[in-house]
């Protein structure tokens, strides 16, 4: 498995989807392995609206939590077809490109590519969305636990 591999099972790992429904591509945002919420079509994002508390409304959904608008936009942008598991990683893939955390990956550089990404996935160390954030050194775990390598 390559770091871009173990990232992204770092994200669903973070994001808390990985053990959920069908490896979390099919989850939407507020679900627990004990109370799942799914989705039972790949044909397009769900855009379901989760309250999760007061003033903070979610449409969240698949395996790296990613949100109605965004799916719109790379949709367009990279010509996906639905939001199958491969459009999911794909987009997710894409965001990681566009933070510049790719060479990080690629050169093991871990800490700094989270770093980068914190902006896009909450549960990462510095997102600062005012969402449970996990701790670095968790995800460095779950990043090896998938066959990532540091440098």
């Amino acid at each position: 498995m390559s770091n871009l591999d173990a990232f992204l099972a770092m994200i669903a790992h973070s994001e808390g989807t990985a053990s959920i429904g069908d490896r979390g591509y099919n989850c939407i945002v507020g679900s627990t392995p004990e109370k799942p919420i799914l989705f039972s079509s790949y044909a397009d994002h769900p855009r379901v609206r989760v309250t999760l508390k007061p003033g903070l409304i979610s449409t969240a959904a698949g395996r790296y939590q990613i949100l109605a608008r965004y799916f719109d936009a790379y949709k367009l942008q990279l010509r996906l077809q639905d939001f199958s598991p491969d459009s999911q990683d794909l987009i997710a893939l894409q965001m990681i490109k566009e933070q510049k955390a790719f060479t990080d990956l690629a050169e093991g550089r871990f800490d700094q590519a989270v770093a980068k990404c914190a902006n896009i996935w909450a549960s990462l160390p510095g997102a600062g969305y005012g969402q449970h954030e996990n701790k670095l050194a968790d995800l460095r775990q779950a990043f090896t636990t998938a066959g990532g390598v540091f440098a």
